[in-house]
């Protein structure tokens, strides 16, 4: 039974089981392939951790690290090995991430920035972004955490796109004793406004939500209708990252419960349900075991997957090798296609700068996915 325009009661009911789920995995299916067809995408990409050290403390990152225990910058020299290497695998991504403006915190990364002659570790990776792009044929998304709107328009000459994931809407998840306390770039309206600001700037932009933290159903349901407002606003989310808790060792939520596998496909339909048959809608595939629920739950992406880096973010789960991602995907019918960082329906000159645009399709075919030279492997 079609279940009608999104609604946050009725959303609410379909996850906490109040209302038959059959429905809504039927309705996200029918959604997905009105807007996307048979056409699974992923980005084939390298994942470049420029630094590991930030100013936040979120209880469930194993990414950040202090000086002295692993916290430190990659050189230009280091960088650069990652991405010409990626570059002979015919990767099209350099997937730029780090921690929140960890200057403000740590003398060390102070030292480093002024060693290379920049003032902010945002100054840093339009550097890096820049080397990226002077010397290899990867396109640079940048996930730096929170940014300024000057600070987009600075990174935008040499990012197709950008990313911040919201993770959740609700200020509660700052309080003490919840993931985000003291955490000054996890407060919402901070990274909402960093998501508007880069429509404002006509910039490919990816979020989305984290489950499992701590929030409650309402919240989920809140963070999605947020995320189809703002997308509303500027027409600039490109896609929507759907992603589950993983519990990590040696961290404060090492005890935390997972979301179970039923529950998060219901979470994942209603993102479809509530984001539309036009949204692309993301989840990783290496934080499942079976991946493929997810297919019928509405998805068209798996997001980057890189046949030569690990997860830098979930270092304890690999990525599937890209022809077992190719096999499970067309076991359920559908077709998995390379992507560029930007997708195909923002390769304009609207939303990419001049020169990327013309370096950016002459790496596309006709339909605007990745064109690479290499088939599916890793």
């Amino acid at each position: 039974m079609p279940l009608g325009a999104p609604d946050p009661e009725l959303a609410v009911a379909l996850l906490t089981g109040d209302r038959p789920s059959d429905d809504l995995i039927a309705e996200a299916s029918r959604l997905r392939n009105e807007g996307h067809g048979t056409v699974i995408t992923y980005s084939r990409k390298v994942f470049v951790p420029i630094t590991t050290m930030c100013r936040d403390t979120c209880t469930y990152c194993t990414f950040v690290k202090p000086p002295g225990a692993g916290g430190e910058y990659l050189t230009p020299e280091d960088v650069l090995a990652i991405v010409t290497a990626g570059d002979e695998l015919d990767c099209t991504e350099a997937l730029l991430t780090l921690g929140d403006s960890p200057e403000d915190k740590w003398p060390q990364a102070q030292e480093f920035l002024d060693a290379h002659g920049v003032e902010t570790t945002i100054d840093y990776v339009v550097q890096m972004s820049e080397l990226i792009r002077s010397e290899t044929r990867l396109f640079p998304h940048a996930n730096p955490g929170i940014l300024s709107e000057d600070q987009i328009r600075q990174l935008r000459p040499t990012n197709v796109s950008m990313g911040l994931m919201l993770e959740n809407i609700s200020d509660r998840l700052t309080e003490p004793g919840m993931p985000h306390h003291n955490c000054p770039d996890k407060v919402p309206s901070i990274r909402v406004e960093t998501i508007r600001a880069a429509g404002r700037q006509m910039v490919p932009f990816t979020s989305g939500i984290l489950v499992g933290i701590g929030e409650t159903h309402e919240e989920v349901v809140d963070s999605l209708f947020a995320l189809a407002e703002l997308q509303a606003e500027h027409g600039h989310l490109q896609e929507f990252i759907i992603q589950n808790f993983r519990a990590k060792a040696d961290t404060r939520m090492r005890f935390s419960p997972e979301p179970e596998i039923p529950y998060f496909v219901r979470v994942v339909a209603l993102a479809r349900w509530i984001l539309g048959a036009e949204a692309n809608v993301q989840v990783p595939p290496n934080l499942t075991d079976d991946f493929s629920v997810y297919l019928d739950a509405g998805i068209n992406d798996w997001g980057g997957v890189s046949p030569l880096t690990i997860d830098w973010v979930n270092p304890e789960a690999p990525w599937p090798h890209l022809e077992t991602l190719a096999q499970v995907t067309a076991s359920h019918g559908f077709e998995l296609r390379p992507r560029l960082p930007v997708y195909p329906e923002y390769l304009t000159s609207e939303w990419i700068d001049p020169q990327l645009l013309v370096d950016a399709s002459a790496r596309s075919d006709a339909g605007g996915y990745a064109a690479i030279d290499t088939k599916v492997s890793a």
